[in-house]
């Protein structure tokens, strides 16, 4: 008997899919008022990224004349273009619907929203001195309909695009009677989006910057004698991909300078507009624009780029928001004392945003400072804004360390801050290198080199995260500090991959992608399957971001088939279906999304019992896998693998903000008997017991 098609789901529905787990947390009733609003940025932001990228990549395929099924699951591309718009239609009516309830809310907690129609006497002057000092000076308003060609509309900013019906001849433009004048309105940048007006009598005040503009158009358009004027808002989403010329002439800085410069120009890929405007101004701005068949048009409410929502005041209404928590210490590991030798002793782990960050901060600073240094490698992906880690790397250099940092200028969406930050290590004295051609540099690792007595002692770290102590307090990454000579001594060779690439070094400890991240996962699992086969205790355990890589899916089918036990915590894309009968049948997998974002790449494999568990900072994705230099590494101290293996159980046991994934994709909250467990705020009490211990 033939064993049944492999199924998959496709990796940009899935993706739609997560973003309305997301969207999920802004309707929970439990999750508090304001940070509700939050989540509802947070989808909007993600919804941006994913029209610049993934939708523009699949709209790349249509316009290339190609079906792209074979890069897309099946999916024929300008048929996913129709689903992918239709879906994010659907969410994007849910999101104001959930908007419109949390206002609401917000209104029993004396917090109101007002537009420009409901503003009060007492408002009034407010509101137009706040705009004639604030604002009105950094408007840029472009009148339209003489212009040759149409102007450049940024892909982050939004804007107003106003209709005028004359009254008579104007000025010196002699407009005819009942003419239509277009004008564009750009939301300026650098002014809160929503204005916090005078407090009365307990009750917050809110009016938000666009309905400040729309209560001024009188004195923005004062030589205008009109008899009728509406602003509605528009934004396009332009595509984000880099597209990197080949001239030998610039440097790898200028060339990624310059693509990023060509975004401002790329192709719009979606045009989402308040569905209340004028017929005659949405096709005279479509024509002007240019906008395509395969592009997304969205019709929308009457406010756009909600991300703004993820910086919403909180008004000091500390209970409308979560309880902040403070990180916690390592056990056994002080912030006072040499780090160096602690770590010389047994491995730690740290865990962020439960515990402190201040130990990456704190290595690296001791390592600046140690008169037996003598070098610091480090790779490089994303910075905090005023970044501790870049900066303890100059003081490093100002105290002579040789101080090497693999910087990845096509970290996407943040190329430019690393752009300034290589230039500034680079005035510093800090040697830079840009990783491998064709390669992203994913992996997130530190290498440093200490004399003592007469040899060259090693400490490093690997992480699953990025080195930046801003989003640490928001993302859960797993940091693991280790002096094991082996694992060091292949750390040493991966740096000398960035600079070689050519020589293909060979790991006995480390995972390291390209080259052995996909074999060395795939062998694990045929160990297990192995296992399963001869009635053993089998099971793989894994927590991953994304789960895209259709080879390995298989492979994890496979396991199935033969009896293998795998439970899978993916918080985004899963292309892999569970609990299908004769494919993925003893396959259970689940998301959690909750108060910080899920990061961690972690692998636990059963090895008849002899557990093998591993961190890494690749997930199971053909871009982790094949196209960037990853590093996974094993846990040989048996605390620290009690520990991750600890912290997974606890996450997997969740049943307050695990969804479970099912072929319907319906994001189903998981039903499981027992006490109830929300698993973040359970790891948080898991450290807090162990400092009591």
């Amino acid at each position: 008997m033939a064993k049944p098609k492999n199924e998959y789901i496709n990796r940009e529905i899935s993706w739609l899919h997560f973003n309305d787990r997301v969207l999920q947390e802004s309707a929970d009733q439990n999750v508090p008022l304001i940070e509700r609003l939050r989540f509802l940025g947070i989808f909007s932001n993600n919804l941006d990224e994913f029209f610049k990228v993934r939708y523009a990549t699949v709209k790349r395929i249509v316009d290339a004349g190609k079906t792209g099924k074979s890069v897309l699951g099946g999916e024929v591309a300008k048929v996913l273009l129709e689903e992918i718009t239709r879906i994010a239609i659907k969410q994007q009516a849910k999101s104001q619907d959930i908007l419109k309830k949390i206002q609401k809310e917000l209104a029993r907690e004396n917090i109101f929203f007002i537009n420009e129609t409901q503003v009060r006497e007492h408002q009034a002057a407010y509101i137009k001195e706040y705009f004639l000092r604030e604002v009105n000076p950094k408007l840029t308003t472009i009148i339209l309909n003489n212009l040759r060609e149409f102007p450049l509309l940024k892909d982050t900013a939004a804007y107003l695009a106003v209709r005028m019906v004359l009254n008579k001849e104007t000025g010196t433009f002699l407009r005819k009677r009942n003419e239509v004048q277009y004008a564009l309105i750009e939301i300026p940048k650098g002014i809160d989006r929503f204005v916090v007006l005078p407090e009365k009598e307990g009750k917050h005040y809110i009016i938000i910057l666009d309905d400040v503009i729309r209560f001024c158009l009188d004195s923005i358009f004062t030589m205008f004698d009109y008899q009728d004027i509406s602003a509605h808002m528009i934004k396009i989403t332009r595509d984000a991909e880099l597209d990197i010329d080949n001239d030998l002439s610039k440097s790898f800085i200028e060339k990624i300078s310059s693509s990023v410069e060509g975004r401002k120009v790329s192709d719009p890929v979606r045009f989402v507009y308040d569905k209340r405007i004028k017929i005659d101004t949405l096709r005279f701005l479509k024509n002007k624009m240019d906008i395509e068949e395969t592009d997304s048009v969205i019709p929308g409410g009457r406010y756009h780029n909600r991300r703004d929502y993820m910086g919403f005041p909180s008004l000091g209404k500390t209970d409308l928001l979560y309880d902040k928590i403070k990180p916690l210490p390592i056990k056994g590991l002080s912030l006072e004392g040499s780090i160096f030798e602690r770590i010389a002793q047994k491995d730690y782990l740290q865990y962020a945003p439960y515990q402190t960050f201040s130990y990456v901060i704190k290595f690296l600073k001791e390592a600046a400072l140690d008169p037996f240094v003598r070098s610091i490698r480090i790779t490089v992906y994303r910075l905090a804004k005023d970044s501790q880690v870049a900066a303890a790397l100059i003081n490093a250099a100002k105290n002579g360390k040789e101080v090497t940092v693999q910087i990845e200028l096509q970290a996407r969406f943040d190329e430019q801050a690393n752009i300034e930050y290589a230039n500034k290590l680079q005035e510093e004295g800090i040697r830079l290198i840009f990783g491998v051609p064709g390669l992203k540099v994913h992996s997130k690792i530190c290498l440093v080199e200490r004399e003592e007595g007469d040899s060259i002692k090693r400490y490093g770290f690997v992480s699953t995260g990025n080195f930046n102590e801003s989003t640490a307090k928001i993302y859960t990454d797993y940091t693991l500090f280790t002096a094991h000579d082996g694992i060091l001594k292949e750390l040493d060779k991966v740096f000398g991959f960035f600079e070689t690439s050519y020589k293909i070094n060979k790991y006995k400890h480390l995972i390291v992608s390209p080259h052995y991240t996909k074999n060395k996962f795939i062998q694990l699992i045929e160990n297990e399957i192995a296992s399963a086969i001869v009635g053993k205790e089998a099971y793989i355990k894994i927590k991953m971001n994304s789960f895209t890589s259709y080879r390995m899916v298989d492979k994890l089918y496979e396991a199935s088939r033969a009896g293998v036990k795998v439970q899978l915590i993916i918080r985004g894309i899963c292309c892999l279906i569970p609990g299908v009968p004769d494919m993925s049948e003893n396959i259970e997998a689940i998301s959690v999304v909750d108060k910080f974002l899920e990061h961690p790449r972690v692998f636990i494999f059963g090895n008849e019992g002899d557990t093998k568990v591993y961190i890494s900072s690749a997930d199971w994705m053909t871009r982790n896998l094949d196209y960037r230099v990853e590093v996974g590494c094993p846990i040989y101290d048996e605390d620290v693998k009690q520990e991750l293996i600890d912290t997974f159980e606890i996450s997997w046991k969740d049943n307050v903000k695990a969804r479970v994934f099912t072929k319907e994709q319906d994001n189903a909250y998981r039903i499981a008997e027992g006490p109830e467990v929300r698993s973040q705020f359970a790891t948080y009490d898991y450290y807090l017991e162990k400092l009591k211990q």
